[in-house]
C-alpha cells in the first residue's frame, strides 16, 4: 500500500473517532450532569449548554497554536500528542465526582486537540497533486461524520449499557488511533526555519490573504449550517411524529442522515474538484444547500425530514474537501499547519456559533425560521463566493498562477 493511502487510512479513523469523542457527549450530558447530583432542571441545562460548548470554544483558540507546533515539529508528532491526550481526558471523564470536574475535562479536551488540523496538513502536505483531491475529500468525511453521527452513538451506548461506558469506548477508540499513527504513519517532515518570524510576518507570506479569509467564512457558514438544527432537532421531530416512544432515536438518525451522506459523497466530490476547479464545486454546492434547506420548513413527518438532510449532506460533501483543496495550493507548504488551524477554528465555531442560533431563533420566531435563516446565509454566502472566488478562478491566467503555487 503506497503511504499516502496508510497515512489516509489512520487519519480518517482518528479524525472520526475523534468528531465522535467531541459530540457524542451531547445527548448524554444532561442525564450524566443529573447522575452527578443536579437536580434542578433549568440548572442542568445551563450547565450542559456550558460543558457541550466550551470544547468547540476552547478548540477553535488552540487549534492555530496546534497547527503553528506542526509546521515547526512535525505533524505526525502532534497526531501522537492529540490522540494519547484525548483517550485519557474522555476515559477521565466517566470517573468524574461532579459536574466542575467534568467541565474541567471538558475545557482540557478542547485545549488538547489538534488531531483535525495536524491531519490535515499532513495528507495535504504528503499526498501527490493527481491524489491530493481524492485524500482530502476522504478525510474530510472523518470529522464531519464523526461529529454528527457521534450523538447517535452517544445515545445508543447509553441507552444498551449506561452512561459511563460511553466516555471508556470513545477513550479507548482514541487510544487505539495513537497506537495505529504510531505504528503506521509516515511523514517525510522538511522543517523550515520559521521560529523567529512574528504572526505579521508569517501572515504577509501569504499570497492569497483575501481568498485565505473567504474560505474560512464559508468554512464557518458550512457548520454554521449544519449545526443549526441541533439544539431543535428533538422537538421538530416530536411536532412531526406521530409516535413518541422512539423520537430520540428518530432525532438522532435525523441529525446523522447530513453525516452519512456526507460520507458517501465528499470523496467522489473531491475528485471532481481536481477536475473541474474546486472554486465550481463551492458555489453549486453552496447554492444547492441553500435551496435545499428551505423544503425542510414545510416537512410533514420526520421521515420526509429526514430525507432532505441527507440531500443536505451529499451537498455539503463538496464543500469540505474544495476548501482545503484551494488551500492548500494557495499556501506555502511552511506555513500550511497554521492556515489550516485557522480554518478548523472557523469550523469549530461554527459548531458553537450554530448550536447557539437555533436555538435562539426558535425560541423567539419559532422552529421553521430557523430554516429560512440558515437558508438565506447560505445562499449569502454563494453570492459573496461568485464575486470573489468563482469569477476570480474563472480567469484562466489567475488559475494557472495558483495550481503553480
Amino acid at each position: 500500500m503506497q503511504f499516502w493511502k496508510r497515512n489516509l487510512l489512520v487519519c480518517w479513523f482518528g479524525m472520526f473517532v475523534t468528531g465522535i469523542g467531541m459530540s457524542q457527549i451531547a445527548p448524554v450530558l444532561p442525564l450524566y450532569i443529573k447522575h452527578l447530583g443536579v437536580n434542578d432542571t433549568g440548572l442542568i441545562n445551563q450547565l450542559s449548554g456550558l460543558a457541550f460548548g466550551i470544547t468547540y470554544i476552547i478548540s477553535a483558540i488552540f487549534s492555530p497554536i496546534w497547527g503553528h507546533a506542526a509546521d515547526r515539529f512535525g505533524r505526525k508528532p502532534m497526531l501522537l500528542r492529540a490522540s494519547l491526550g484525548m483517550g485519557i481526558i474522555i476515559f477521565c471523564m466517566g470517573f468524574a465526582p461532579n459536574v466542575s470536574v467534568l467541565i474541567f475535562l471538558r475545557l482540557l479536551q478542547g485545549a488538547i486537540t489538534g488531531y483535525g488540523t495536524a491531519c490535515t496538513t499532513l495528507i495535504a502536505t504528503q499526498t501527490d497533486k493527481e491524489h491530493a483531491g481524492y485524500a482530502l475529500g476522504t478525510l474530510s468525511t472523518a470529522n464531519v461524520a464523526g461529529s454528527l453521527i457521534g450523538p447517535t452513538i452517544g445515545g445508543l451506548i447509553e441507552d444498551r449499557i449506561g452512561m459511563q461506558p460511553v466516555f471508556f469506548i470513545t477513550g479507548i477508540l482514541m487510544l487505539i488511533a495513537f497506537t495505529a499513527t504510531l505504528l503506521f504513519v509516515k511523514e517525510n517532515f522538511i522543517r523550515e526555519n520559521n521560529k523567529n518570524r512574528k504572526t505579521r510576518e508569517i501572515w504577509a507570506s501569504v499570497p492569497e490573504k483575501g481568498l485565505t479569509v473567504i474560505l474560512s467564512v464559508t468554512f464557518f457558514v458550512i457548520t454554521l449550517g449544519l449545526y443549526s438544527i441541533e439544539p431543535i432537532v428533538t422537538v421538530y421531530v416530536t411536532q412531526l411524529s406521530r409516535e413518541t416512544s422512539h423520537v430520540a432515536l428518530i432525532a438522532g438518525l435525523t441529525f446523522s442522515a447530513s453525516g452519512l451522506a456526507n460520507v458517501i459523497a465528499a470523496p467522489q466530490l473531491g475528485k471532481l474538484s481536481d477536475r473541474i476547479g474546486a472554486h465550481k464545486v463551492i458555489l453549486f454546492a453552496l447554492i444547492a444547500a441553500g435551496v435545499i434547506y428551505i423544503p425542510q420548513a414545510f416537512v410533514t413527518n420526520s421521515w420526509q425530514l429526514m430525507g432532505l438532510r441527507f440531500l443536505l449532506g451529499l451537498t455539503m460533501g463538496g464543500l469540505n474537501p474544495s476548501i482545503n483543496i484551494l488551500i492548500k495550493k494557495i499556501t506555502p507548504g511552511s506555513i500550511t499547519g497554521r492556515i489550516f488551524g485557522f480554518t478548523i477554528s472557523a469550523g469549530y465555531l461554527g459548531v458553537f456559533g450554530g448550536s447557539v442560533m437555533g436555538g435562539q431563533i426558535a425560541a423567539a420566531f419559532g422552529i421553521r425560521s430557523v430554516f429560512y435563516v440558515t437558508s438565506t446565509l447560505l445562499l449569502l454566502n454563494a453570492v459573496w463566493v461568485y464575486y470573489n472566488v468563482y469569477k476570480r478562478l474563472k480567469n484562466s491566467d489567475y488559475t494557472a498562477r495558483v495550481n503553480n503555487k
